[in-house]
């Protein structure tokens, strides 16, 4: 530390950062003394991990705090800022540092920054013990890192922050900064939802609250009018845009139309294009629902068109509306279902022609082969129906389509069954002219 690097400001959450991995809150799934970092720590045995975890839950502290605790020398990297030139350097110190009995702890934080190539550079270091390798990540380590790294590594998912360890964290700074923040409960609880589970912004938030003059104590407005309100965390192009339409989605497939609403919210409050959204909701009319109640594709294509007519926000209120539609619709994935076992029944048969009674007959030649021979014309035949076989020659009849007793699709079963009986009468009829 320089001469004069004591007395220079710091802020805040620097100021607060443990000291101990005892001090570290909102983790105890991972340090409890029976979880696997407590385990690792009472053994002496550190093994390569893969730190994964929302912004502001602890990643960097908890590194650090390891590599203390094992007696590892702490080298920190970010991917972002370094390249294939600064891991030589890195490896090359924990090599001479081996060498004289001392290990590493290798920080690498936003790993997935790292490209395919880079991460295979890792291999051999952690293969042999150079470093142990600790990576920190926001983003799902299964889609960003290498299937080889991966396998050395051992994946340990931080939780966001939740409210009593916010609230421990709100404790040690106004205890830091020797008196209470100039806030009403109700504007302390405000400053914890928006915090949205990050320890770092809380703490940020609350070096500028810090700031203001005992009284008087500001409410939820004045606390607004303070701070910039946070987007939630959300990325349209990673993990959280899949988690968020998975919960969408099957919420309205458990017929849940509030949490159905709620992930609809989120989703529209974190950017993502209502389009999207529009064309997923058609996509789980037809899934989903399908002929339980044929509404739902035009419900859900409808609110669609509503929305590239009105854009936003007015339009979104069509999306929302479709979303109750669908929540509080029947739900059958029969149509579904029927499909899936068509498509692998035609990839089974192969290629059977259709037989040969329906084939049309357009030149003389075909007629004389037999095509079109034996076709009833189902408009002239009693009821409206032959009863003929349309599946190919070869291949008995087959019941893909089995329609749930829910919704439009009971009524669906007895059209079926009235078929099915006319099918066999006609067969019946066929074989005792």
């Amino acid at each position: 530390m320089g001469l004069f690097e004591s007395q220079a400001p710091r802020p805040l959450a620097d100021r607060l950062r443990p000291s101990s991995l005892e001090e570290v809150v909102g983790q105890d799934h991972l340090l409890a003394a029976e979880a696997p970092l407590g385990r690792m720590l009472r053994q002496r045995r550190l093994a390569s991990l893969i730190l994964w975890g929302p912004p502001g839950c602890g990643k960097t502290t908890i590194a650090r705090l390891l590599a203390e605790a094992t007696d590892l020398e702490f080298e920190p990297l970010s991917a972002v800022f370094s390249g294939v030139a600064d891991l030589r350097k890195v490896f090359e110190r924990a090599r001479q540092r081996r060498q004289a009995g001392q290990g590493t702890l290798l920080f690498v934080d936003e790993i997935h920054r790292f490209n395919r190539a880079q991460q295979d550079g890792f291999l051999p270091y952690v293969e042999d013990g150079t470093v142990v390798l600790v990576g920190a990540t926001t983003e799902n380590p299964s889609f960003e890192l290498n299937a080889a790294l991966l396998s050395r590594c051992q994946v340990l998912v931080l939780k966001r922050l939740d409210h009593a360890a916010l609230c421990e964290l709100v404790r040690r700074a106004e205890t830091e900064i020797g008196r209470p923040l100039p806030l009403t409960e109700e504007a302390r609880e405000a400053l914890l939802a928006l915090a949205d589970g990050d320890g770092r912004y809380l703490l940020n938030l609350v070096e500028e609250l810090a700031a203001l003059p005992p009284e008087p104590k500001r409410d939820s407005a004045g606390l607004a009018e303070l701070v910039q309100r946070r987007m939630p965390l959300y990325d349209k192009s990673q993990e959280a845009h899949y988690n968020l339409i998975s919960a969408l989605h099957k919420s309205l497939r458990g017929s849940d139309t509030d949490a159905a609403l709620y992930w609809l919210a989120r989703m529209l409050a974190g950017g993502e294009d209502p389009h999207y959204v529009a064309r997923r909701l058609v996509r789980f009319a037809v899934e989903d629902i399908g002929l339980a109640d044929p509404n739902a594709l035009p419900q859900a294509i409808a609110a669609w068109e509503a929305y590239e007519r009105l854009g936003s926000p007015e339009g979104e209120l069509a999306i929302a509306q479709c979303v109750v539609y669908l929540g509080t619709a029947p739900k059958s994935n029969a149509v579904y279902r029927a499909f899936k076992a068509s498509a692998r029944s035609a990839r089974e048969t192969g290629s059977l022609m259709p037989p040969m009674h329906i084939l049309n007959a357009p030149t003389r030649l075909m007629r004389d082969l037999g095509y079109g021979a034996g076709y009833a014309y189902d408009h002239d035949a009693e009821a409206g129906f032959s009863g003929q076989d349309y599946f190919p020659q070869d291949m008995p009849r087959q019941r893909f389509y089995r329609p749930v007793e829910r919704g439009f699709e009971r009524e669906i079963a007895k059209r079926l069954e009235y078929w099915d009986r006319l099918r066999a009468q006609r067969v019946q009829e066929a074989e005792d002219p």
